[in-house]
């Protein structure tokens, strides 16, 4: 061998035992962060849609932390992501922004073997239209869009509370003017409006959509405002005595008018036209760091006792069937938590419409706003 060789063979052996070297480095950088810095499940979450208690509980039997941001509506959960929010490992988004986050390839497929307590959730709730096979979402809880009211106010001024008249009626509406509000959302009062005229939520007829729009327009002058949050507070004090809200926030609405003894109650019902049924699921996105907590969090949320702590906290329906044995009996037996066959059998969940649909309903949502 030429001295040339030996001294090339030499620089070579050299130069691999320092890749070598920075390889493993790095892998132990790696390790080392994963292990002490990024120890943390990131989740982006509907506002109190957990119990601190749940959360501390988690930290403590994965050794972790758990940080969250929040959204108020579907449509800001996806105006978010699009903008370039990231680094989420779970979300929790209704089945219509279900059905977009699928199509957009922007979810991670569960692994099923790691979910053994996925046999919890009833059957009632899996296989849904955006998710038939549950490729990538795990129920997590449902709430209801109804009707909230002061029980003993609408008693007395002799109004129904079982129908979406109340809200859209002006025979009605004149004895409560300035006391209603509806929820600030193109698809939920519109839904609502469909489901008074007699057609589905997911209705995308363009001239029922045309309907819809002229029944809220004639009833918007008796309403105090569009609310997707004030309304609870308004409710338990007494300013408003109806609104159009989610079966949470009116439960919510109930205990806070119970707790400081105000000298009426907060009661709410589902229409009898029927109702949206919002199923909200943990889903794992694709741009989380630790799809390895996210698993560990979503079978301990399906363990029974855990489920329950967020239907006792904040009254949203559970697809849990282990958590009905920790759920308070008041909240069991209120059937706008959870509806008897009759009553699920006229709830819809809203499905996504196309971009065509989208666009033509942001301008009849612009043209209720301006009028």
């Amino acid at each position: 061998m030429s001295i040339r060789h030996a001294l090339a063979c030499l620089l070579y052996l050299l130069c691999l035992l320092v890749m070598l070297a920075g390889c493993t480095s790095r892998d132990h950088v790696t390790e080392n962060t994963a292990g002490k810095h990024d120890n943390i499940l990131r989740l982006f979450n509907w506002n109190n849609y957990i119990s601190q208690e749940t959360i501390e509980h988690f930290e403590q039997e994965c050794q972790c932390r758990v940080t969250q941001d929040y959204y108020s509506d579907n449509e800001e959960l996806l105006a978010k992501l699009a903008a370039g929010a990231s680094g989420y490992d779970i979300l929790v988004p209704t089945g219509n922004a279900m059905d977009t986050l699928i199509h957009q390839h922007a979810l991670r497929e569960l692994d099923k073997s790691q979910l053994p307590n996925l046999k919890n959730i009833d059957p009632h709730y899996l296989g849904t239209v955006f998710d038939p096979a549950n490729r990538y979402s795990v129920p997590y809880a449902y709430t209801m869009t109804l009707l909230g009211f002061n029980h003993e106010k609408l008693a007395e001024l002799g109004l129904p509370t079982d129908s979406w008249a109340i809200i859209f009626e002006p025979r009605y509406l004149e004895k409560i003017k300035g006391r209603v509000t509806v929820l600030d959302s193109q698809r939920e009062l519109m839904a609502a409006a469909l489901k008074y005229l007699g057609y589905s939520a997911n209705d995308t007829d363009e001239n029922h959509w045309q309907q819809a729009k002229a029944l809220i327009i004639r009833a918007k002058p008796y309403w105090a405002a569009f609310s997707n949050t004030s309304y609870i507070r308004e409710l338990a004090v007494g300013n408003l005595w109806v609104t159009h809200g989610y079966s949470n926030d009116m439960f919510q609405a109930a205990q806070d008018a119970k707790k400081t003894g105000r000298r009426f109650s907060i009661d709410f019902a589902i229409p009898r036209e029927g109702a949206v049924l919002s199923l909200d699921s943990m889903v794992l996105h694709h741009s989380g760091h630790r799809p390895d907590l996210a698993h560990r969090f979503i079978n301990f949320m399906l363990e029974g006792g855990n489920s329950a702590e967020l239907t006792n906290l904040t009254g949203s329906g559970n697809p849990n069937l282990a958590a009905r044995p920790y759920i308070q009996p008041e909240i069991i037996a209120n059937t706008a938590i959870f509806p008897e066959a009759a009553q699920f059998a006229r709830l819809e969940m809203l499905e996504d419409i196309d971009h065509t649909r989208r666009r033509l309903l942001s301008r009849i949502w612009t043209e209720i706003k301006l009028r």
